[in-house]
């Protein structure tokens, strides 16, 4: 497992977490890989839920996965990002679908009967998440989710190393690099609550079009915080000296370059009362 730095630099005692800018219209350029773990966790939640809360919503473009799977449900979507939450407003045709943003990490339900809280690819963003997670599934008949598991991929250790240069690694002092939660905690922790669980892990493979492809992926997403957080003098040549490391280790090919992609999926439910 590589370790390298979780903070560029061993003189901060505490890691800081950095939330990023969301950007949706670069998130979306990946759309239909970044929808299908979402369509395939949908499929394995069962029953009727008639109020489902989409927790990390972003623009709202999978909100009709939902609709498809359960027609007759109000549904609700929460992040905590204003572009994001405004496009979904923007995009929203549907009088069953509200949004709303909030702080996922302090949220709860403001109607009663969230029969299903959902989310996707959004608690490894969420400090503290096990006991956020934990909290949620107190307040809900049924909660499924799925999250990246790659942090140990090349995608994110070459920018672990790359941070850890100079003249990067100054300007990252006390930055705290997400890392995976294994399909076996989450089960654990919520077979632990009484919860009926179904946990697994798939790797996609991903064929991304373009010269720079992994590059395009990650700073979409798991990328744009370390982004983010350097001058903008500087941005460029990180950008350079990751996307030359990214090319190595994802070699472009005729039909595109691979990205194998990780992911665990959670559905736990409460017991039905006998």
């Amino acid at each position: 497992m590589t370790k390298s730095p979780r903070s560029a630099s061993p003189r901060s005692a505490s890691p800081r977490l950095t939330s990023p800018q969301w950007d949706p219209e670069r998130y979306l350029a990946f759309a239909d890989e970044r929808g299908r773990p979402f369509a395939e966790l949908v499929q394995r939640v069962p029953g009727d839920p008639a109020m489902i809360v989409d927790l990390g919503c972003g623009p709202g473009q999978l909100t009709h996965i939902l609709r498809a799977r359960w027609p007759s449900a109000q549904i609700i979507g929460v992040d905590s990002s204003p572009d994001m939450i405004g496009k979904a407003l923007a995009g929203n045709t549907d009088p069953r679908v509200a949004y709303e943003l909030a702080d996922v990490s302090t949220w709860t339900p403001t109607l009663p009967g969230a029969d299903l809280i959902i989310s996707n690819a959004m608690f490894q963003w969420v400090p503290d998440q096990l006991a956020v997670i934990k909290r949620l599934a107190d307040v809900t008949d049924t909660l499924a989710f799925q999250v990246p598991n790659n942090f140990d991929s090349p995608s994110h250790a070459l920018m672990r190393e790359v941070a850890g240069r100079s003249p990067y690694a100054e300007h990252l002092d006390g930055f705290a690099f997400r890392t995976g939660v294994g399909a076996e905690t989450y089960l654990d922790m919520l077979a632990g609550l009484g919860r009926e669980v179904d946990a697994w892990e798939t790797t996609y493979q991903h064929i991304l079009p373009g010269e720079d492809a992994v590059f395009d992926w990650v700073s979409g997403t798991g990328a744009r915080p370390v982004l983010q957080a350097l001058p903008d003098d500087l941005r460029p040549r990180f950008e350079a000296e990751y996307k030359a490391a990214l090319r190595v280790a994802y070699p472009r090919k005729a039909w595109g370059t691979v990205l194998p992609f990780a992911r665990v999926f959670v559905v736990a439910q409460r017991p039905a009362a006998v």
